[in-house]
């Protein structure tokens, strides 16, 4: 049968898709194909020499089709020498494929020699000088009319293509048709693009107004921060490609996002942002009217500029000093636009990034961010990535010492995106990659990255002396006659421009800087966007507790009778058809309602009122502690992505859009990206679920520089919902603290709300409070544990429909007032631990006060529960946590506090012993400190703590 196809029909075209499946196959592993095809590839491989063994060698296959068309041919591993050196060919037409970016002119300071690569060599498949005239078949190379060439132009195809200007990476991919797609753009083009005169005087255009903006700043505000661009001005030459495209490709919105580095130069000359509106800036002349306001170069800005698709509105977000960490936060706020705008296909909202180049390979957020980047609850259909690669980094040291790879793009090869090397002297070839990312974005949904090496003119500020570091590299940059002046004396040299027309730009430029205005000036004047968001009803309105979140009796029963039908051919898992029986009797009033129906009500309510409900976390669609249950899970599916059921997703037609995804293993980049969904859309209540409270910690960042001071830094509002897990129960340092003292910490200005609720009917109200109120404030919620399933913590279906949130649960049992000594005070779980003791030990001269909102501080809600124990002398804090930890010393140090109680009160601690560690991992120990904590609540207090001084 062999030797029948390799007399006959097994190099015609209709075949080539099997034989190309099978030798693919075997270059991956020999043992995966059949006897009698291992041994025809084991000779095709002794033709062509052991070294090219692990190259895939896809194009052999295509060259297949092409020799196909002539009809039958004769076996290439019975041939002579002929046929030998044509495999050659096509091993070498591979090779520069893999390699050729090796050798391409990309380092516009020409500081390394080109690398010793045999593969690129023809003598590494032995061809000699007389065999560069003889004529091969081409395969599937694009940049040929005809199927033959000789040896000589084929190589040149290859270095033009693969070692100009341009260096391609990306025959790592798998997909066939997306690496052929690359290959028939760079190809046919030999690398070089043909762009009109129009069309490079706009490109001149484009540096000479990055170039000067930057010199302009550095002579009128001497030595003032601005990150310049100089040296890498082709990053604008690309934005502006890449806007002109990607409208022409239907992208109706663009958000941004970058950190210092040309942040200045992109507002001017991408987004139009006023020349006048920034020197105000540089001279402190802008209104201040935020609490505390950010520097310059951490602005966002957004507008409306024209492209030749339409309008498109261009968003660069704002970003703080940790650089990279803005990237999931472009991707939630782009992922919210998608989703408002029903842009399934993910054509029409358009997220760029722009790195430098020591922070997109230093900076593990952007692993986060590429791991979810084809997910369902995460994926926005592909990102453009700009990298300002300055060939230094973020410091002066050594480019040796901050990376591992040989490229700093490297790490976007886990997702396989195409990678386009450029160098930022060539601009013409700069927006040729960056319009080709554009296509392959919006042809394949995929991540693609532009990596333009240029250089950093000064140092990493205008007020640092890089010379003093890096002598060698900076000699070379002071003799560079810049991009600008590189482009514009070709542009003369070859006709396009007149000597005098470059500096005339110039001087056009800067006259119009003087006035404060651009030359150029994109930006679309009362352009109404279809899909905006309205914060309107949200922007300065006064912080308040209050929100009407009563929902009727009826409504509570019909949304319960909603959540609890299941379809009938759906197999529930035994234990969590339990749960949800129980939930049907909890809405036919048999029995009260537990803390998982109490939250599923929560957000069946607003759905049925139009508010959209995101939850989002590891684990969050069943709960990490077995109570949520928002998605079952059929039992008897066959298929790992079929059988799910989302009662929450049946509530009534026409109800709001209810999503819940399990995130990745990740809570810096999954919680940046909920964060810039919620400053995106308003009228949905976004929430993120840590799987336990203190695993948060990973994210401390998106805690510091964005949910707790963007409103003030920045003025973004922010409506997103933390749940951290909390309670000591024995589980050990890392699963029992969400470390309260830290969101207590950073409480000033109504940032932020910190609550504690105990009971079903305070979830329900709480999470209803912040959709439904006209304030967008994040919320972090310690959620419990234990309390999930606490015999105690119910609610009956009255407190649910006519209650609201409770920021202070006063003493609820009856006792004698006049009698009470001692009122605790608490939050969370131990209230009910508390209770419990309280009741065993038959105490009757003590009265427990459960604070739920810790900030904004309920002053009068507290007042008034401290009031009703006239005769009460000491007031005793009681938390789980240690000394040093949880919420005490916050609250202890709050006038608003001590003036409440007065001078004739005593405040006292009940805690845990100062510690270094949230928790101990004993469990007898724990249990040890636990009783400790319920007894000196009771019972006399050894260790006094001395109030706070006025």
């Amino acid at each position: 049968m062999m030797k029948q196809l390799e007399q006959t029909s097994h190099l015609f075209g209709s075949n080539a898709p099997f034989i190309e499946e099978q030798y693919e196959n075997y270059l991956a592993d020999p043992t995966s194909v059949s006897a009698e095809w291992r041994d025809y590839f084991d000779k095709l491989q002794a033709q062509v020499g052991a070294a090219a063994r692990d190259v895939p060698h896809g194009p052999v296959i295509a060259a297949f089709e092409q020799m196909a068309k002539r009809g039958p041919v004769r076996t290439i591993v019975s041939g002579g020498g002929e046929d030998k050196q044509q495999v050659s060919v096509l091993q070498l037409i591979n090779a520069y494929r893999f390699l050729g970016n090796r050798w391409a002119n990309l380092d516009p300071l020409k500081r390394t020699e080109r690398p010793q690569i045999a593969e690129l060599e023809p003598s590494f498949y032995g061809f000699t000088e007389a065999d560069l005239s003889k004529s091969f078949n081409v395969g599937s190379f694009h940049g040929f009319s005809t199927e033959r060439a000789t040896l000589r132009e084929i190589l040149e195809a290859l270095r033009q293509t693969y070692c100009g200007p341009i260096g391609a990476e990306y025959m790592y991919m798998t997909d066939i048709g997306q690496k052929r797609w690359i290959q028939s753009r760079l190809e046919s083009l030999r690398g070089t693009p043909k762009f009109s005169a129009e069309m490079k005087k706009r490109i001149l255009e484009r540096t000479t107004a990055a170039e000067t903006l930057e010199r302009y700043l550095h002579t009128r505000y001497v030595g003032q921060k601005r990150f310049s661009l100089e040296g890498g001005e082709s990053a604008i030459v690309a934005m502006d490609e890449l806007i002109r495209v990607a409208g022409s490709l239907g992208v109706q919105e663009s958000v941004i996002g970058m950190a210092h580095r040309g942040r200045l130069n992109v507002l001017v000359n991408t987004l139009g942002k006023s020349p006048s509106m920034l020197f105000s800036e540089f001279e402190g002349k802008a209104a201040a009217d935020l609490t505390a306001g950010d520097v310059k170069y951490h602005m966002g800005f957004s507008s409306d500029v024209m492209t030749p698709g339409g309008p498109m509105h261009l968003t660069l977000a704002f970003n703080p000093s940790h650089l990279e960490i803005i990237n999931p936060v472009v991707e939630g706020s782009v992922y919210a636009r998608q989703v408002r705008r029903g842009d399934v296909d993910k054509n029409q909202v358009l997220p760029v990034l722009i790195h430098g180049d020591a922070a997109v390979a230093g900076q593990g957020v952007n692993q986060e961010m590429l791991n979810f980047s084809q997910t369902r609850g995460y994926g926005t259909g592909g990102t453009v990535h700009l990298v300002v690669n300055n060939q230094i980094g973020f410091t002066t040291s050594d480019p040796r010492d901050y990376r591992s790879s040989l490229y700093c793009t490297d790490i976007f090869k886990m997702v396989e995106a195409p990678i386009f090397h450029v160098n930022g002297d060539d601009p013409e070839a700069v927006a040729l990659v960056t319009a080709l990312a554009v296509e392959f974005r919006q042809e394949f949904k995929k991540d693609v990255v532009v990596d333009i090496i240029c250089f950093r003119k000064l140092g990493h500020n205008e007020q640092d002396e890089p010379m003093v570091t890096q002598p060698l590299m900076y000699r070379t940059i002071q003799k560079h006659p810049g991009t600008r002046k590189l482009y514009a004396d070709r542009l003369v040299a070859e006709g396009t421009l007149k000597s005098e027309e470059p500096d005339q730009m110039i001087a056009e430029y800067r006259e119009h800087l003087d006035k404060g205005q651009l030359l150029y000036n994109p930006v679309l004047s009362g352009h109404n966007r279809q899909f905006a968001a309205d914060w309107t009803p949200y922007v300065k309105q006064p912080y308040t507790d209050e929100g009407d979140t009563t929902v009727p009796v009826q409504e509570i029963k019909r949304l319960s009778e909603r959540l609890s039908t299941i379809p009938a051919n759906f197999t529930l898992h035994s234990r969590v058809k339990k749960i949800i029986d129980d939930r049907a009797a909890m809405g036919r009033g048999e029995v009260p309602f537990d803390w998982g129906m109490g939250e599923n009500l929560a957000y069946a309510s607003l759905l049925a009122q139009g508010y959209g409900v995101r939850l989002s976390g590891e684990d969050v669609g069943r709960g990490t502690f077995f109570h949520r249950h928002a998605v079952l899970h059929d039992q008897k599916r066959e298929r790992w992505d079929e059988g799910t059921y989302k009662p929450l997703d049946h509530i009534q037609d026409g109800q709001a859009r209810f999503q819940s995804y399990d995130s990745v293993l990740s809570e810096e980049g999954v919680l940046a990206f909920e964060y810039g969904y919620a400053t995106t859309e308003p009228n949905e209540l976004v929430v993120w679920e840590a799987q336990f409270g203190d695993f948060v910690n990973g994210a401390q960042v998106v805690l510091d520089q964005f949910i707790s001071s963007g409103e003030a830094k920045w003025g973004r509002l922010c409506g997103l919902t933390l749940m951290l897990p909390h309670g000591y129960e024995g589980q050990g340092p890392e699963h029992s603290s969400a470390r309260i003292e830290r969101y207590m910490n950073n409480a000033a200005e109504h940032n932020w709300q910190i609550c504690v609720p105990t009971t079903p009917a305070q979830i329900f109200h709480l999470l209803r409070r912040q959709a439904i109120r006209k304030v967008r404030k994040p919320l972090i919620i310690i959620t419990p544990k234990s309390l999930l399933r606490h015999k105690e913590a119910i609610s009956s279906i009255e407190e649910l429909a006519n209650g609201r949130f409770q920021t202070v649960i006063p003493e609820v049992e009856k006792l004698d007032a006049k009698k009470v000594k001692r009122v605790v005070l608490c939050q969370g779980k131990i209230y009910y631990e508390l209770l419990a003791h309280r009741r065993e030990n038959k105490i009757t001269d003590t009265a427990l006060v459960r604070i739920e909102q810790l900030y904004p501080f309920p002053t009068e809600a507290f007042a008034k529960a401290i009031e009703q124990f006239p005769n009460a002398k000491e007031i005793v804090w009681v938390q789980e946590e240690p000394r040093n930890q949880g919420a005490w010393y916050w609250l202890a140090s709050r006038q608003h506090l001590v003036n409440v109680l007065g001078t004739k009160r005593r405040l006292l601690l009940v805690s845990r012993p100062a510690a270094a560690s949230p928790a101990v991992g004993y469990y007898a120990k724990h249990n040890a400190q636990q009783k400790a904590v319920l007894e000196n609540a009771f019972g006399p207090i050894q260790d006094t703590t001395p109030q706070f001084p006025h």
